[in-house]
């Protein structure tokens, strides 16, 4: 074989080998890119996320979603719940072209962006702009990592990779809105908003918006109220910056660079402190409660109840309850005028604090009087001396009266005729109307007497408030409500129809208070024994709302009497409610309105049931129903079997005429209606028979 062609075979030979080389080394190369791949892949995928269901402020809204409270978390950190889509557009688009606008693209981590940080850092001997992600700033918040050492910043870049496998760029997003530092105890976008601007991030200016971009990046440096000069530097660079890549025009930048920054922080919103108080330890594992409040109400209430107080001593508190009567929503409860009062003990909510009502129970008693047929609103009674084993009552200014009507008796307030139907109905039937209300009076002693009719009970604000909502709502009114998600409830009925308008009727003639007009309002005052409380309740037509004043420890205010103190602070929140009163109903069709001399007989004149003389013989009986009978009349008419008596007969059902001029004694009636109702039998000398039914 020749030199050569030895030579050519070496050649084959060697290059065959280095063949065999190169393909080894490409698969080894391989292997180690997918060893190395796979290794990277387990590296990222094995991380250990931190927490990101952070614990977020507690927060009190009111019926239109408006904050009326927030508690803050933690060592008093403010950081609010927030969601992408609650949040200014304009500023997020900020926020993404300026920190990572590749955010909707990348892995977590920006190679672009940090070769770029890199090569300018090196070049300038000092780093010129950043090359962290949204993402990894989000990683450096969850665990408060560092950002200057490479462990630290290889940390930021291992959880990045993890956080966006792992969650959504939404969710992402939403955590850099929940955590990123603005100031002080500032933690996400609302609470910045809310603490700088004094509102929700919905809508912000481009000037806001830049400033809310530059804050996370050196937020003590840059505080407004601390570094205003740093902070509007800041803030107009990132205005140029995002003038020039055309999220904003020129003109639009130089209107925002003018715009003041702002120099304090203003405070959370605390309207409604007390029911927010109620709510949460009533609830707390709840984060967001939604009340049936309504935020601009409840701030002018709030503000009179201020200016009310201001006058009446240092130590003079108030509260006040506004109601919808016919979906019983609260729609402001302010239980005190300074919840930082000290000195009016501003911590003690007195809507719920139990206070004598004074005379605030009175029209209660002369409902349930007129649905028992005990008078009429033309009824006369007397005014006089009156001793009930031991119990003498006075009236107020320790006067009497003689012979007037009921209608007039009630819109004096007298003591005596009301503790005299007090005597007829029983305390019981009175406490227990109460219970249908929604109340819960204590009794001292327990056992109630006949003090009750004047304020001898022990009740709050919050339940006169319904009493007087059950009375503006026809007799029978819905439980007060005070979170959107209370299913709404029906309490039992306190009076009828008749009734309760013939209260509405009376309470509309007291006069009002100086400059205040008359008639628009049903309203009734009290003032306990002592001075100690000062009441006003009132409705129109569609509100109802409850006046308490006095001192939070109990103690007497000298001279102050409901009709002074808080009746004009009940005709004035109405005013601030709404521009006009809503009109008053008119009667039912059921309603006997006549005069004294036009009233059945044994309705001319109240006469107590155990008057010192015997019915004779003849008086008209009851034969059926007997009293305390349970009837199954489904839609049937009631038969009524009488003895006895002068024709003709007039029967009441719940004090409403339903027979007149009846001469047999066998006879049906309407069928009144399931539940209990009071059976009145007048015959034509004046005398009656009386009996309760239960109708099932």
């Amino acid at each position: 074989m020749t030199r050569s062609a030895k030579q050519g075979e070496s050649a084959h030979r060697s290059g065959k080998r280095w063949g065999r080389w190169v393909l080894a080394g490409a698969v080894a190369l391989g292997l180690l890119v997918v060893v190395g791949h796979q290794a990277f892949d387990a590296w990222v995928e094995n991380t250990e996320l931190p927490v990101t269901l952070a614990e977020t402020s507690t927060e009190v809204r009111d019926r239109n979603g408006a904050l009326l409270r927030a508690y803050p978390v933690g060592t008093g950190i403010w950081r609010l719940a927030v969601h992408p889509n609650q949040v200014d557009p304009e500023y997020l688009a900020m926020l993404v072209r300026y920190e990572d606008k590749r955010f909707w693209t990348h892995s977590g981590v920006d190679p672009r962006a940090m070769a770029r940080a890199v090569g300018q850092a090196h070049w300038n001997g000092r780093a010129v702009s950043g090359g962290s992600t949204l993402t990894m700033q989000v990683a450096r918040l969850l665990e408060d990592g560092s950002t200057g050492r490479w462990s630290g910043k290889l940390r930021q870049v291992r959880l990045a990779l993890a956080l966006e496998r792992r969650l959504s760029k939404q969710q992402i997003l939403t955590l850099y809105l929940t955590h990123a530092p603005y100031g002080g105890n500032l933690e996400g976008i609302r609470a910045a908003t809310l603490a700088w601007f004094g509102k929700e991030p919905r809508r912000l200016t481009a000037a806001q918006s830049a400033l809310l971009v530059a804050l996370p990046q050196s937020p003590e440096r840059r505080r407004p109220d601390r570094a205003p000069d740093a902070a509007r530097s800041a803030r107009d660079r990132v205005l140029s910056r995002m003038s020039r890549q055309q999220v904003i025009d020129a003109d639009e930048m130089v209107m925002a660079q003018a715009e003041v920054i702002p120099r304090r922080m203003q405070p959370f919103a605390q309207l409604a402190p007390h029911l927010a108080d109620r709510m949460l330890a009533a609830d707390p594992e709840t984060q967001r409660f939604d009340l049936t409040i309504d935020a601009g109400v409840q701030a002018r209430m709030e503000l009179l109840l201020w200016d009310a107080t201001k006058q009446g001593g240092e130590r003079l508190s108030a509260a006040l309850i506004v109601a919808d009567v016919q979906t019983g929503e609260v729609l402001a409860s302010v239980g005190s005028p300074g919840y930082r009062d000290g000195n009016r003990l501003g911590f003690v909510d007195m809507t719920q604090a139990l206070r004598s009502p004074g005379s605030t129970l009175k029209p209660l008693i002369y409902g349930l009087a007129f649905d028992q047929g005990l008078v009429h609103p033309e009824t006369l009674i007397h005014d006089g001396p009156v001793n009930f084993n031991g119990y003498a009552p006075q009236n107020f200014d320790g006067e009497f009266r003689g012979d007037l009507r009921v209608r007039q008796a009630l819109q004096l307030s007298l003591n005596i005729p009301v503790v005299k139907l007090t005597n007829e109905l029983g305390a019981p039937r009175i406490m227990a109307a109460l219970r249908r209300a929604g109340a819960a009076p204590e009794v001292p002693g327990g056992v109630p007497g006949l003090a009750i009719a004047l304020g001898g009970i022990g009740t709050t604000l919050q339940d006169l408030v319904q009493l007087y909502a059950g009375l503006a709502a026809g007799g029978q009114g819905p439980a007060l409500r005070l979170r959107m998600d209370e299913p709404r409830q029906q309490h039992g009925r306190l009076v009828s129809e008749v009734a309760a308008w013939q209260l509405m009727d009376i309470l509309r003639g007291l006069p009002p208070p100086p400059g205040a007009r008359a008639g628009v309002l049903a309203y009734k005052t009290g003032t306990s024994y002592g001075h100690r409380d000062a009441w006003a309740l009132g409705w129109d037509g569609e509100h109802v709302i409850g006046v308490w004043m006095g001192r939070a420890d109990g103690t007497p205010v000298p001279g102050v009497f409901g009709g002074s103190l808080a009746a004009p602070v009940l005709f004035e929140a109405f005013g601030r409610l709404k521009p006009e009163f809503e009109p008053l109903p008119p009667p039912p069709p059921a309603t006997l309105i006549v005069s004294s001399a036009e009233l059945p007989q044994p309705l001319r004149r109240f006469r107590p049931r155990n008057a010192a003389f015997e019915e004779p013989a003849d008086a008209p009986q009851l034969l059926f129903p007997p009293d305390g009978a349970r009837l199954a009349l489904l839609d049937a008419p009631l038969t009524l079997k009488l003895r006895g008596g002068a024709t003709p007969f007039l029967v009441l059902a719940n004090g409403q005429p339903v027979v007149q001029g009846q001469h047999l004694r066998e006879f049906e009636i309407p069928n009144p209606g399931r539940g209990f109702s009071a059976l009145v039998v007048v015959d034509g000398l004046g005398r009656s028979a009386r009996a309760t039914v239960q109708v099932e």
